[in-house]
């Protein structure tokens, strides 16, 4: 018989030790849970946790590619690089980004509109968007931030590349500038999406932008260790990326800079083209701006400066300003009137001053008229009259297929710079279909001294002069030193055999003709029929500006190593009313917008020509007072950098 104490000790003793084994069970099944877990974390997915890990100590970032330079004819630096230090935080690696940039306020002593804008700014992009919080710091602001880099988790020091444009603004309206990616950037370029990083910049305009593709240059890679603040302690890797190309250009910075002093204050522009090879030597529009400015972001005041200033700096007055020529043209004319027989050199028209049509009266610019004129008189003098009247006698039509065939009406350098504008040389057939008109007499008339339709670029009227200056040959502008500029001795001499093997004048204006139609760019074709015609133009040049009762006589240099020629023009960019004409007011009592363009074309030096010049001032009244005395000093810089210039020739030339 059991006794029932000893039972219930029993029974609890079991229980407890059902307890045990349960617990025990449960004890062993988490250990070698454990244990299973370990082994397969430290042996199956150890690649995955050591890639981890590395992340968290090992960083690797794309740098900005390094952009290429421009470079002038000497191979100065236009356009460069220069070392750059910017603050980057990515908001979504951020535990507390209003604390974050709180302290990096007074780091760095930005104001509390900065703030406000940093704080909009980030709400507006992704998470995971690089936000730039400062784009150009100095060396101190750089040094203190990674001082203090143990604090200011999320923010990462950047050392990057900027660009520099060491002229400032005399380039400005040739290179363009750089700024910060757009979405529209981002949309056209495949290969900016290739390499964007943030704080990347490309060409916005110019050259700049026109080869982006060969400046932008491919990213560098860094890999690095960091400590548990995100602070660099040890570069793992580097591979570099490739510098983006280098591109020289013809233009002269010396003469480039000179151009600008000349137009100090002035608005305007200012060409110097080679006559043989086409280089472009300088190419000012002014006013001009600092596109270092366009680098971080222009200030809205200074912005609004630039946008609202009334010589407009932001438009390039060379390519795409388009002006009345005025009595610049008027070489041209005389040598299509020659040309197409319409006149002969000793034509004489009687200039009283006015000469009536239909009931309109056309004045010449000497009220009391200049007298019985010939060609090489009126060129020399201007007289409108004798121009009316050559231009009566031509024709629209014959005047618009000599102007076509010395460049006016056509882009120069439209491959470079897609806001290059055309301007009009105008015709019958032009005016029916863009106004819907037909064409009158008086048109002829205002055409024939470069007012009414037509429309012209200053480069354009350079490179209309520069085809005179040799000869009468087409020539083809170059901008780009790494092109086939060719030898202009050679190209000289091939001009000079050209005008000596010229036989029959009918045949030669028929192979003219039919080359200037298929656009064939092989040996400097002549855009003439009679070559003696051109030198009589030419004559009349030097004449206007080297004899007395010339427009550009005061303006002249006796010295033969500078000595030029050439032909002044106003433009009106109003009409005259008769009252006004009768005040014949000082040119300091018109309203600025109302005075007249003032302009002047030139080729020197006289005897050996070189170099042609277009120069235009904007409202600076007639081109005898405000254009024709800069070329004066004009000449003298050039013709000085003319041997400099020759022997560094055979360093680019590729072949004659």
């Amino acid at each position: 018989m059991f006794d029932s104490g000893s039972d219930t000790r029993f029974r609890k003793l079991g229980t407890i030790n059902r307890r045990m084994f349960i617990f025990s069970a449960a004890k062993a099944v988490v250990l070698f849970g454990i244990i299973g877990r370990l082994f397969s974390l430290q042996i199956n997915e150890s690649n995955k946790y050591l890639t981890l890990s590395d992340k968290n100590r090992l960083r690797e970032s794309r740098l900005p590619p390094i952009r290429g330079e421009f470079k002038d004819y000497f191979e100065e630096t236009i356009a460069g690089n220069l070392r750059v230090y910017q603050l980057h935080v990515v908001p979504e690696q951020v535990e507390d980004f209003k604390s974050l940039i709180i302290r990096l306020r007074d780091i760095l002593n930005f104001d509390n509109r900065k703030l406000v804008q940093l704080i909009k700014k980030k709400n507006k992009q992704k998470p995971w968007e690089t936000l730039i919080i400062s784009e150009n710091l100095s060396w101190d602001e750089f040094s203190k931030i990674n001082f203090y880099l143990h604090e200011l988790a999320g923010a990462k020091p950047v050392i990057t590349v900027g660009r520099n444009y060491p002229h400032k603004g005399s380039f400005t309206h040739i290179l363009g500038y750089v700024a910060q990616v757009s979405e529209n950037d981002l949309i056209e370029s495949e290969i900016i999406r290739e390499r964007n990083v943030p704080g990347l910049r490309v060409g916005k305009l110019g050259l700049e932008k026109t080869f982006e593709n060969q400046l932008i240059g491919t990213n560098s890679i860094q890999r690095f260790e960091v400590n548990a603040y995100g602070k660099k302690i040890n570069q793992i890797d580097y591979k570099e990326g490739l510098k983006g190309k280098s591109i020289r250009l013809t233009i002269d910075s010396e003469i480039q800079k000179y151009t600008n002093e000349l137009l100090s204050e002035k608005a305007g522009s200012i060409s110097v083209m080679d006559i043989y090879t086409g280089e472009i030597i300088a190419m000012n529009s002014a006013p001009t701006f600092d596109p270092n400015l366009f680098l971080y972001g222009i200030d809205k005041n200074e912005w609004s400066k630039i946008k609202n200033d009334p010589k407009k700096p932001l438009l390039n007055k060379t390519l795409s300003g388009l002006y009345s020529p005025g009595s610049t043209i008027k070489p041209l004319v005389a040598l299509s009137a020659l040309e197409h027989d319409a006149i002969s050199p000793d034509m004489k028209v009687k200039c009283n001053g006015k000469v009536e049509m239909y009931g309109h009266t056309y004045h010449c610019w000497k009220k009391k008229g200049h007298g019985y004129m010939s060609l090489k008189n009126a060129i020399k003098q201007s007289c409108d009259i004798y121009f009316y009247e050559a231009a009566r006698l031509l024709g629209v039509d014959k005047l618009n297929l000599t102007a076509n065939k010395f460049g006016l009406g056509k882009k120069t350098l439209e491959n470079y710079f897609p806001n290059e504008k055309p301007g009009v040389f105008p015709s019958t057939k032009w005016k029916k279909q863009a106004i819907g008109q037909n064409w009158y007499l008086g048109e002829t008339f205002i055409t024939g001294i470069g007012q009414g339709y037509v429309q012209t670029n200053p480069l354009q009227l350079c490179l209309m002069t520069a085809q005179l200056a040799n000869g009468g040959h087409k020539i083809y502008p170059k901008i780009i030193a790494d092109e086939n500029i060719g030898n202009a001795e050679k190209i000289k001499n091939k001009m000079l055999r050209q005008i000596e093997n010229h036989n029959e004048e009918d045949e030669n204006l028929k192979t003219t003709a039919e080359e200037f139609i298929t656009n064939k760019k092989d040996d400097h074709m002549p855009l003439y029929r009679n070559p003696e015609n051109v030198k009589f133009v030419l004559d009349a040049m030097f004449r206007s500006t080297n004899e007395i009762y010339g427009t550009s006589f005061s303006s002249r240099i006796d010295d033969p190593k500078y000595q030029f020629a050439g032909k002044t023009g106003t433009s009106q960019v109003k009409r005259i009313t008769e009252e006004e004409r009768e005040l014949d007011l000082d040119l300091n009592l018109i309203p600025y917008k109302q005075r007249d363009h003032a302009w002047f074309i030139a080729f020197g030096p006289y005897k050996d020509p070189r170099y042609a010049v277009s120069i235009l001032v904007e409202h600076g009244g007639s081109g005898s007072k405000a254009a024709a005395p800069i070329a004066k000093k004009l000449f003298k810089k050039i013709i000085d950098r003319h041997e400099l210039r020759e022997k560094y020739k055979p360093k680019i030339i590729k072949s004659a």
